[in-house]
């Protein structure tokens, strides 16, 4: 039988403990057993925000806020650096990760380790003086421009997190292999066919290249226990809608075709139980009612209220859906992974 678990608060507890009939003090021998729980994932708490805000900074020190001091480095120094950094926090991270009550904190500093991969492997780079094509310059130009020699940065990360993710398996690994891949998408494209892309298409490579991290992302969800797809489906999403929306067609007949995509992505959302879907389906939907309105209702009463409408009708979907939502599941549930059968909706 196909189970989907809600969340619910303490006070649903409660009233749920007494409707049952269960023996008085249950409530608070369950609440003692959960908060002896360690903590294994991570959560929306300040302790946890604390943990990958501080991840942030100090990738974002080593990143994407490099200055162009660090440029005037010889490439040695640069690698030593990237190196100790990455010996460091992986070491440390590695041995905070084995204990259930630190694998939260563990796996973060785990994951900044592999993000130092991209400033060792340029900085050997620069001390050898080869490139896989020609020399991009200083290392601060990275994250903004597209490049073909920036691939061994790119292949050296995913490499990098694919071995971390097998001595610590923590979903956050995954977020830079993922990001890595984002760019290895451009700049993988510029390398092999050595020429520079006009902007349309760069649109279309970012679409192909989000359906494949989509799929990638779907096929680790049917065989992972822990949750390593979701920084995957994350940077498709992004890739996917970016380049859809920035091809910018002025066609009606493609415009409706965006629309029903990002409602296909909507309907995903509830076959996946990935509310990044929802999201990006309903601002790719939005965004085509919003270009709609500007050029063809400019100064039309009458689209005021066909979108009331339309919303309405969104409502009205939801409360069918939910009143059908056992029966709806029964039917998607051959395309559900199995553990995404018991996430909480």
């Amino acid at each position: 039988m196909l189970l989907r678990m809600k969340a619910i608060n303490e006070q649903q507890l409660r009233n749920a403990i007494e409707r049952a009939g269960l023996p008085f003090g249950t409530f608070d021998r369950i609440h003692a057993e959960l908060a002896a729980e360690p903590e294994t994932s991570a959560r929306f708490e300040a302790a946890h925000v604390a943990y990958y805000l501080g991840a942030l900074l100090i990738i974002g020190a080593m990143g994407w806020f490099i200055t162009n001091a660090w440029d005037s480095l010889p490439g040695v120094a640069l690698s030593a650096t990237a190196i100790a950094y990455g010996a460091i926090f992986g070491r440390v991270g590695y041995w905070l990760s084995q204990k259930p009550a630190t694998k939260v904190p563990g796996g973060v500093l785990a994951a900044v380790a592999v993000c130092m991969t991209p400033l060792a492997v340029y900085g050997i780079e620069r001390q050898i003086g080869w490139w896989p094509s020609t020399d991009p310059g200083g290392y601060s130009r990275f994250h903004p421009y597209i490049d073909a020699s920036w691939v061994l940065m790119e292949l050296g990360t995913v490499f990098v997190a694919g071995l971390m993710l097998r001595l610590v398996r923590f979903p956050f690994i995954t977020a830079p292999a993922a990001y890595a891949l984002w760019y290895l998408s451009m700049d993988a494209t510029a390398f092999l066919f050595g020429k520079t892309w006009t902007f349309r298409q760069e649109c279309y490579i970012s679409i192909a290249f989000g359906v494949a991290m989509m799929l990638t992302a779907f096929l680790a969800d049917r065989r992972f226990v822990l949750d390593y797809s979701f920084w995957f489906y994350l940077f498709g999403l992004l890739t996917f809608t970016g380049g859809l929306s920035s091809l910018g067609d002025g066609n009606q007949l493609g415009k409706a075709v965006y629309c029903l995509l990002h409602l296909g992505l909507m309907v995903l959302a509830i076959i996946l139980q990935r509310r990044a879907f929802l999201i990006f389906g309903g601002l790719g939907v939005f965004l085509y009612l919003m270009d709609e309105a500007q050029g063809y209702f400019r100064n039309s009463f009458g689209f005021t209220f066909a979108l009331t409408i339309i919303g309405m009708l969104f409502i009205f979907a939801g409360i069918a859906f939910k009143r059908n939502e056992q029966q709806l599941t029964q039917a998607f549930a051959p395309w559900i992974p199995e553990r995404l059968r018991q996430r909480p909706a």
